[in-house]
């Protein structure tokens, strides 16, 4: 039996920022690598439902749960459809392709990333069946039994720093 499937609409948009934050040079004073230490004070298991969509879902819980800094540890589940964004360029500034699927079905792999002053940064790993797609989770990925996400959650870390690409 041959399965013939319809061709899913797939958006995929290029974004340059207009002013650009990053294009200055590095800085001297800015060492090439630093390390942060501390401890995890809890971690955070989020189940996201059925339905609900993915970034949403970790963003309130975050907020609920009074998330300041944390690793993004694990992420599992399946989705109804996804958008994602990936670097597309090699030089300042920094230029992105987000693709958006929201018709195409795929298992969550992993997830990665990091909770910086409240705010969410994760990266995921997805597998269609026919590929494997990897970038930063956006709004309008729809889960499709469920997701799961753990985060660890820091105690006195300050990760100000790591998320800002323009200190460098």
């Amino acid at each position: 039996m041959l399965l013939m499937t319809p061709a899913l609409a797939e958006t995929r948009i290029v974004k340059t920022p207009p002013v650009p934050a990053d294009s200055k040079p590095n800085n001297p004073a800015v060492p090439d690598a630093y390390a942060i230490s501390g401890q995890f004070e809890r971690v955070v298991v989020i189940r996201v439902k059925f339905q609900a969509d993915l970034l949403r879902g970790i963003e309130a819980m975050v907020k609920k749960e009074g998330i300041k800094n944390g690793v993004i540890l694990s992420g599992v589940g399946s989705l109804r459809g996804y958008h994602v964004h990936q670097v597309n360029n090699r030089d300042f500034p920094t230029s992105n392709i987000f693709t958006k699927m929201p018709d195409t079905p795929a298992d969550l792999v992993g997830m990665n990333g990091y909770v910086v002053n409240g705010v969410v940064h994760a990266h995921m790993t997805l597998g269609t069946g026919e590929k494997a797609i990897a970038g930063h989770l956006e709004p309008g990925t729809e889960v499709f039994t469920y997701a799961i996400v753990t985060i660890g959650v820091l105690k006195d870390a300050d990760l100000g720093k790591v998320d800002d690409k323009t200190y460098r």
